[in-house]
């Protein structure tokens, strides 16, 4: 499934992302302490971060059965950035835990005011406002 999210990523296809996810996946913000349990909130989260992102794209890719680690650059309000999204997968190939790492500082400050920015949206898409 990890391919599937993949495409869909890199073709901005939220709906295809969102198939990708489990009803009960947990997504960990390299910006926020807490993580945000729950595909409607996860899927919000995604939709809104690749509006942030300008250049997107994917770079390498590690995995193995139980999960795949995609090394991404982009930029942010100007800056480059590089991320890993950790992907964790059930028997079904659907992401039950996602957690992104960024770096460097800078740039993953810009992330964190671009998407803190956008919190009341993603609250609002995710139905949870």
């Amino acid at each position: 499934m990890s391919a599937a999210f993949r495409i869909a990523v890199e073709a901005r296809d939220i709906e295809a992302m969102r198939a990708c996810l489990a009803d009960d996946v947990v997504f960990r913000s390299p910006v926020a302490h807490k993580p945000y349990p729950g595909k409607p909130i996860t899927a919000a989260i995604l939709a809104n971060v690749i509006e942030v992102f300008e250049d997107f794209h994917y770079v390498r890719e590690l995995g193995d059965d139980a999960g795949h680690a995609l090394v991404f650059e982009a930029k942010v309000d100007g800056l480059d950035i590089t991320g890993c999204d950790f992907l964790v997968l059930d028997d079904d190939g659907l992401i039950t835990d996602f957690m992104v790492m960024v770096r460097p500082l800078k740039a993953a400050s810009a992330l964190a005011e671009a998407m803190g920015a956008r919190f009341d949206r993603i609250v609002e898409q995710a139905g949870q406002g």
